[in-house]
């Protein structure tokens, strides 16, 4: 496994949610980044759509519980937060483009693509496809 590592909505909601099929499985890769010592990155629109999506799926206690967990390991340094800039948009404005053929990938996970580029980050815990499919590079984790 790489020492950087992108976390993806996916990676973030099977972790949050206890339910989910691959919760798991997600938690013992985490597990195992996390023992590895792997810088963990994510960004603020990733967890724009984690907050959506993990608030109809768990209960609210809970959902509050594990946001402010990742938010506490933010400001602890256990976690980077990358803040989708209006640079960063800009570069993901030109992969829209250019992914013209691939209508189907979400813009929140061109930012996130733009933001692994400009990071140097291959490794993404998804499982999402798209990531692989674009040609820049990425690995999917697990």
């Amino acid at each position: 496994m790489s020492d950087l590592v992108f976390v993806d909505t996916w990676g973030w909601l099977a972790l949050g949610h206890r339910k989910d099929a691959h919760h798991h499985e997600v938690k013992a890769v985490y597990k195992e980044l996390r023992a590895k010592g792997a810088w963990l990155y994510t960004s603020d629109y990733v967890l724009d759509e984690l907050i959506s999506l993990l608030f109809r799926r768990e209960i609210f206690e809970e959902s509050v519980r594990f946001l402010d967990g990742l938010l506490n390991a933010s400001e602890k340094g256990l976690l980077t937060i990358e803040r989708i800039t209006s640079a960063r948009f800009a570069s993901t404005w030109l992969l829209r483009k250019k992914f013209q053929d691939k209508t189907r990938i979400s813009f929140t996970d061109l930012t996130s693509m733009a933001l692994m580029k400009e990071r140097g980050i291959q490794v993404v815990l998804t499982d999402d496809e798209h990531f692989e499919h674009v040609g820049m590079g990425f690995r999917k984790c697990p």
